[in-house]
């Protein structure tokens, strides 16, 4: 027996020897993956309030008019998603008057009118009408690549005037034509109107951003009075930035004299799918910075001391296709989608961005858009199917409606760099906390899974609860379906386990 024994050692020892193995030692085991460990305390005293109102946006042009023609049940998650002031956004074929590339100024509400009067009918029944372009005869190339051949912007002011006319009193009748009017009027008329779409980089287009500032102010006084004259019910909304536009704040605070009721801006945090998941979480303190700034120049003019910032277009890639597969951001790549926009990433880095500027002060966030792409929509406009980045927007807007009154909590967060939190004390004395885990695994990572995020909340200075909630939205979550809220006991401290990008969101009654 002890021949034999010694025979199946030296067998064995051969096997490890030409397998790489040591005679004297076995391999270490691999090491346990990394967690991304908070701990949080929160306690009573309040901080400040938290409103941000969730939305989401149309384009209607001839590539995606057909939309609720195709996909007619998509009205019923639309409106489940209780949107404020949907946002529209015509362009190409969508402007109602003109037509690319030509000197027409005829009218023709067929594509607008194709999202626009489903929109109108739905939620709040109140969307945002954002004039993008002005009709093509008014460009000096008769292209939206080209500047405006309108001086004054009487004309622009006059084609604002008649899109009032249409949605908000009644209609118009144009040269040789017969009258125009909404199918929706008189029940629904629109009341919230943005002027100009990203002026920095479109059609002003003068070599000193001042001048081009001054231009879009000088436009801008031009045309909302006229707009007033029509309807003197309406609100508007100015300058719609993008591209670290901020510097044209202070030139708009202090020449502008009509009527301002909402500035916006637009946050994208790439324009290059190549962009590792690191570099994009890193852009959102960038968001806030941004945000400050236009307050500070805002609070400049008495005037626009108390005007809120929107922030109506959000989403993590800016890039889109040129039409024939390039990129638009990236001239000598092809486009690729980037799918982190529906993906478990999205469920981190959306709530990420929305506890973030909600901290700072912004009063919507608005997704761009709902229906599209991987990398864009909230719903399939191939498929007719809801995308996980619907959900992520969905329960956003339930556990954090707006206009509710809920205020921030003060908290202590260990790992901030990691994971977000957000908890909020609403005026029933329930609470809900946000805990959003953007711990990114490897610095080269691409749409990549994200550590485990482990996560302690201590809620003992708040008193005794009776019942607790948790919802989890991560790359488990079925897109179709949605999260399952799960009963958690109240006692604290809660253990909260988020496995990879996504949110939890608790809610202790």
């Amino acid at each position: 027996m002890k021949t034999l024994a010694c025979l199946i050692f030296s067998i064995l020892l051969l096997a490890l020897t030409a397998c790489g193995g040591s005679s004297s030692t076995m391999p270490p085991p691999p090491p346990p993956p990394a967690v991304a460990n908070a701990s949080v305390t929160v306690r009573t005293n309040n901080g400040a309030a938290f409103d941000v109102a969730m939305s989401t946006s149309f384009q209607p042009a001839e590539w995606d008019y057909q939309f609720f023609q195709n996909f007619p049940s998509a009205t019923t998650p639309l409106a489940n998603l209780q949107p404020n002031h949907i946002r529209l956004q015509g362009i190409s074929r969508g402007v109602p008057q003109g037509s690319e590339g030509t000197s027409s100024q005829a009218w023709d509400f067929a594509i607008l009118d194709a999202i626009t009067q489903p929109v109108l009918g739905l939620g709040d029944h109140s969307p945002q009408f954002q004039i993008a372009k002005a009709p093509a005869f008014l460009y000096t190339n008769k292209d939206s690549s080209s500047t405006f051949n309108d001086p004054n912007f009487t004309q622009f002011a006059d084609y604002a005037q008649n899109l009032v006319r249409y949605y908000n009193t009644g209609g118009f009748t144009p040269p040789g034509g017969s009258l125009l009017v909404s199918p929706a009027y008189p029940a629904y008329k629109i009341r919230y109107w943005g002027i100009y779409n990203e002026p920095s980089i479109n059609n002003f287009l003068d070599p000193n951003p001042a001048v081009n500032a001054a231009d879009y102010t000088a436009m801008y006084n031009t045309v909302v009075p006229a707009m007033h004259s029509v309807d003197n019910s309406i609100k508007f909304i100015a300058l719609e930035m993008c591209c670290s536009s901020e510097n044209w704040v202070p030139v708009f605070a202090s020449n502008v004299t009509a009527q301002v009721d909402v500035v916006a801006t637009h946050y994208y945090s790439s324009c290059n799918q190549r962009d590792s998941d690191a570099q994009v979480f890193s852009t959102v303190p960038g968001f806030v910075s941004s945000i400050q700034s236009i307050y500070g120049s805002l609070a400049t003019n008495p005037a626009l001391a108390n005007v809120h910032l929107w922030i109506t277009e959000n989403n993590v890639n800016a890039d889109f296709n040129t039409g024939n597969g390039g990129s638009a951001c990236n001239p000598n790549q092809p486009f690729v989608d980037d799918t982190r926009g529906s993906s478990a990433f999205f469920a981190a880095w959306r709530p990420y961005v929305f506890s973030q500027i909600g901290r700072a002060g912004a009063k919507a966030l608005y997704h761009w858009a709902f229906s599209g792409d991987a990398q864009f929509g909230e719903y399939n406009d191939s498929t007719g199917q809801i995308r996980l980045s619907y959900w992520v927007d969905y329960w956003l807007g339930q556990m954090f409606p707006a206009n509710s009154g809920q205020v921030i909590l003060n908290s202590n967060n260990s790992n901030s760099a990691q994971v977000e939190v957000l908890p909020v004390l609403n005026t029933d004395g329930s609470v809900v906390v946000l805990i959003s885990n953007h711990a990114v695994a490897s610095a080269a990572d691409n749409n990549g899974k994200g550590l485990t995020a482990k996560v302690s909340v201590d809620v003992n200075a708040l008193g005794p609860f009776t019942s607790a909630s948790q919802l989890t939205i991560d790359s488990s979550t079925s897109a179709s379906t949605g999260p399952n809220s799960v009963s958690i006991s109240p006692a604290s401290a809660i253990a909260v386990t988020i496995n990879g990008y996504g949110t939890a969101i608790l809610k202790l009654q």
